[in-house]
């Protein structure tokens, strides 16, 4: 008998059954990375405008990547800003809840007293792509043309209506800037999303409508293309730009994702690559088209990068025409 073997004492058996369980039990956290359940993706605007379509294709596309469904939810307010910035106060950042940021948001606090900074508190995650933005009035309208509607604009100074969404959208700053270029002004009227400003072009209640979206409007001829704000002609269009009319305005509008501050580096790695690869989708990239939309993909930090620079150059266009926070 080999007396170097010692029988397992009662005590030894046991503490070898609870490695063998702690061991057991390894495995499954490690088979639950994230994400384990759905993440919810916050649409700032109301259902019906053109981000509902582009940004459903995308989530489908990304969650298919990421084994997960996205769930959209619309949450509307101040322009677009509401829903985003209802993450900037969030406690926890751990990749379940995430929303699209615009430049509204990064504007926000040169124009209205927040208590959160879009510098600061988000985790920026992907720049996505560049809206572009028209002005459009309904096809039975009598003007033809830009210069011939801000003509009339100088004959009638504060008669002419122009709407946008949003109350400090950079479309709304755009047309002040242009009405004063020619010294006039517009009866602008703010509305909370793309889809009641179009209705009310198409049913002349509001005369000039001055946003991104615009194109599945002007194709199936309910609303009349005067001109974009883009640095060159869309392709699609024979409609001349803003800049070429001789006022010198480009919109530059890109639109990506954010998380709330603070999120895991290898979270926001894995939805960053998600959602790259979603946005080579044809789905995806088809309603992009449709909606005149130009891809412009960002790394996370590129796109922080890209909001930082915004963020002065919103704060020199505001000083330059005289505007005080409310």
């Amino acid at each position: 008998m080999n007396r170097s073997f010692r029988p397992f004492s009662r005590r030894a058996a046991l503490g070898a059954l609870i490695a063998l369980g702690a061991g057991a039990a390894a495995p499954a956290f490690a088979a639950d990375p994230y994400p384990s359940k759905p993440i919810l993706l916050v649409l700032p605007f109301p259902p019906g405008g053109s981000f509902d379509p582009i940004f459903r294709t995308l989530a489908e596309a990304a969650s298919r990547d990421l084994g997960q469904p996205i769930v959209l939810m619309h949450k509307p307010g101040a322009g677009g800003v509401t829903g985003t910035a209802s993450l900037a106060t969030m406690n926890e950042a751990d990749g379940y809840t995430i929303a699209v940021m615009h430049n509204s948001v990064i504007r926000a606090p040169l124009v209205q007293k927040v208590s959160w900074d879009p510098l600061k508190d988000f985790s920026y995650l992907i720049g996505l792509a560049g809206l572009a933005t028209g002005i459009v009035v309904a096809a039975d309208a009598p003007w033809k043309t830009l210069p011939e509607l801000l003509a009339d604009a100088r004959k009638r100074p504060g008669a002419v209506s122009w709407g946008n969404v949003g109350a400090i959208s950079i479309n709304r700053i755009y047309a002040e800037r242009l009405a004063k270029q020619v010294g006039t002004s517009f009866n602008l009227v703010p509305y909370k999303g793309g889809s009641e400003a179009f209705q009310a072009v198409i049913g002349r209640h509001l005369d000039v409508y001055g946003d991104p979206g615009f194109g599945p409007q002007v194709q199936g001829g309910k609303v009349r293309l005067l001109a974009t704000f883009t640095a060159e002609r869309l392709k699609r269009y024979d409609a001349p730009t803003v800049k070429e009319l001789g006022h010198d305005m480009v919109i530059e509008s890109p639109v990506g994702l954010v998380a709330p501050k603070n999120l895991d580096p290898k979270i926001a790695a894995r939805l960053h690559t998600a959602f790259s690869k979603a946005a080579a989708d044809p789905a995806y990239l088809q309603q992009l088209e449709l909606f005149d939309m130009q891809p412009k993909l960002m790394t996370g930090e590129g796109y922080a990068g890209y909001a930082r620079a915004q963020f002065e150059r919103e704060r020199k266009m505001l000083a330059e025409i005289g505007f005080k926070p409310e």
